[in-house]
């Protein structure tokens, strides 16, 4: 069946979007552990840039997770699956000339090393939320790490699960160092660049 598919080309490009928008599109990719603080600073960073005019949109792992990947578990080959349908999803949005949010805790260096093949490197912003496992327990925003510890939830990432830290993020906060303005005026700052338009 792959072998009769043949992509319709059609008149508007990217490059027409990006123009009517004012503004390039692009990924900004949040990684971390549960009750890190991703959606917390995703949800600021995407304000200050809609006050600014830009075009968002935000994918957070559970409003993914009831929708478009609501057939998945959590085994580690559901987790790079769930990843891989999000990055195919943001690929087709960046198509579209959008800047996206996406907060997820992506444990596995693959799975994000795959988002960037698939959106393309240029298209892809890394940011590190980098909050202790202590810190995030701690938190707790959801219930989750206690349940993890009662043997309620398996593969629970930091408990039960690995976490593989990014070697060389774009960006990293240190939640228990930064508050959540200050990190998102940091990436703020660090994609306002990004957001002009080049001439191709």
């Amino acid at each position: 069946m792959k072998d009769n598919i043949t992509p319709h080309n059609y008149q508007i490009s990217v490059r027409d979007r990006r123009e009517r928008n004012g503004h390039n599109s692009f990924l900004l990719w949040f990684t971390g552990l549960s009750g890190s603080g991703k959606s917390t600073i995703a949800n600021v960073v995407e304000q200050k840039l809609f006050k600014e005019g830009i075009k968002t949109y935000t994918l957070d792992g559970d409003n993914m997770r009831k929708g478009i990947n609501g057939d998945l578990t959590f085994s580690p080959e559901d987790r790079t699956e769930n990843i891989r349908r999000i990055a195919e999803v943001a690929n087709l949005m960046i198509d579209a000339g959008l800047v996206i949010l996406a907060a997820f805790v992506s444990p596995y260096k693959k799975d994000r090393e795959n988002i960037r093949s698939i959106v393309k490197d240029v298209n892809f912003v890394e940011i590190f939320v980098n909050t202790s496992v202590e810190e995030c327990e701690r938190r707790d925003v959801k219930g989750l790490y206690k349940k993890a510890r009662a043997g309620e939830i398996k593969n629970m990432t930091g408990i039960s699960a690995p976490y593989e830290a990014p070697e060389n993020p774009d960006i990293e906060i240190r939640t228990e160092n930064e508050s959540v303005e200050s990190a998102a005026q940091r990436i703020a700052e660090y994609i306002t660049p990004k957001l002009k338009l080049n001439d191709e």
